[in-house]
């Protein structure tokens, strides 16, 4: 079990030089996060109490068994609706309260480990942008087919065919055939505005949440990369197949070197694909994640280690003085997209005019997926909540009582 304890002075190792504003900055070291007293950092503990007591009266009233609310939501009733990946029974509303780099609140069990949904998609993202770090990508403007080889997919009932009837069918795909996806760069596809027609690991573009007449789903006119959004995961998929080619290693595994555990995540976590998103890459049978849970698999991860992943975020890529991600791509993370003002880089939603939280800073911004579970970070507060399995219509109601606990 996780054990939560004050450190002392002679632990100050774990604490960053300074802040912009002089003060010592407190990053948690793996497997424990300084826990303090409201009243310790002048926060109103009545008033925050009512925020974590509204947190757990707001429970999702979805079915906790993840395959049968699948089915019974608009995801379950699309073309093609059916989960290729693995789900999980959720647990109760849990969540924490993270004021100044302690916490300062939790509710539920913050240790469960539960599928994120489309959070994934901000650790995904974050893939994309420390390749960009390292020099693999030279600019998320790049047009992203010449990064992308031959896509060869590991089908091992093929061995079972009659080869002799199957000719004039490609062993490869190309996963940016055509003149339209060769328009796409990493950056259309990060801000999901990129349009990607096709179909991958079963799954075609247009039945992700399909709009308008179905007579005109298959061949309606395609929009130019970069003009219109569209929150599909499909495309996102292809961003996850497409970054996997660039690293040459399964994601996971990025991710747990020059990420999780640089921020003392806990081993639990687990990132997953579809039962047939299997490719083979330099020799090697590798699953091609998922950047959701749309069909399910995805991230199954913690309330800790989100808090983690949010924490390094608001601190802008910086843990106790290594840079895990740039500055920069935190920025380009956090700007808002031209054709949707209130999304960054997935899964950036941003709070631009203050609609989505107003009684929040516009600088504030939330990693956002279905269930609902959300990683809210402010900077200007020094503040980070994570709440797992709240109603969606009231995570604004909930971040705003928190504010009103904080010191004025």
């Amino acid at each position: 079990m996780r054990k939560i304890f004050k450190i002392t002075i002679a632990l100050s190792v774990f604490l960053m030089p300074f802040s912009s504003i002089g003060q010592q900055v407190y990053f948690p070291p793996a497997g424990n996060w300084q826990q303090k007293n409201p009243s310790e950092v002048k926060v109103d503990a009545a008033k925050l109490q009512q925020a974590i007591d509204f947190a757990n009266s707001t429970e999702s009233e979805a079915d906790p068994n993840l395959k049968m609310a699948h089915y019974q939501s608009a995801f379950g009733r699309e073309p093609f609706g059916f989960p290729v990946g693995p789900m999980k029974d959720r647990g109760a509303a849990n969540g924490l309260i993270i004021y100044k780099g302690y916490i300062i609140g939790q509710w539920g069990d913050p240790e469960r480990v539960d599928l994120t949904f489309s959070v994934a998609k901000s650790i995904l993202s974050s893939t994309v942008g420390m390749a960009v770090d390292r020099g693999l990508i030279k600019s998320e403007k790049d047009l992203v087919y010449p990064y992308v080889g031959p896509i060869i997919p590991y089908e091992p009932h093929k061995s079972l065919m009659n080869k002799a009837d199957h000719l004039d069918q490609e062993d490869v795909f190309d996963l940016f055939a055509g003149p339209h996806n060769r328009k796409i760069t990493w950056e259309h596809l990060l801000r999901q505005t990129s349009d990607w027609e096709g179909s991958l690991w079963g799954k075609p573009d247009w039945a992700d949440r399909p709009q308008g007449n179905s007579s005109e789903w298959l061949n309606r006119p395609r929009n130019e990369p970069g003009t219109v959004y569209k929150y599909n995961d499909t495309r996102v998929n292809v961003l996850a197949l497409a970054i996997l080619n660039v690293w040459r290693k399964p994601l996971p595994v990025v991710l747990k070197e020059n990420l999780m555990d640089k921020i003392g995540a806990s081993p639990t976590w687990r990132w997953t694909g579809y039962e047939n998103s299997f490719i083979i890459l330099d020799g090697q049978i590798m699953q091609s994640v998922s950047g959701g849970s749309h069909w399910g698999g995805g991230m199954f991860i913690n309330a800790y280690d989100q808090a983690r992943f949010g924490y390094l975020t608001l601190r802008k890529g910086n843990w106790n003085g290594v840079q895990v991600i740039s500055q920069d791509w935190i920025k380009k993370s956090r700007t808002p997209t031209s054709v949707q003002p209130n999304y960054g880089f997935m899964n950036y939603f941003l709070n631009t005019d203050r609609k989505e939280i107003p009684a929040t800073p516009e600088s504030a911004f939330f990693h956002l997926g279905a269930g609902t579970n959300m990683i809210y970070v402010d900077e200007e507060n020094d503040l980070v909540i994570v709440a797992r399995w709240i109603k969606d219509k009231e995570k604004a109601e909930l971040v705003r009582m928190v504010l009103e606990s904080l010191p004025k």
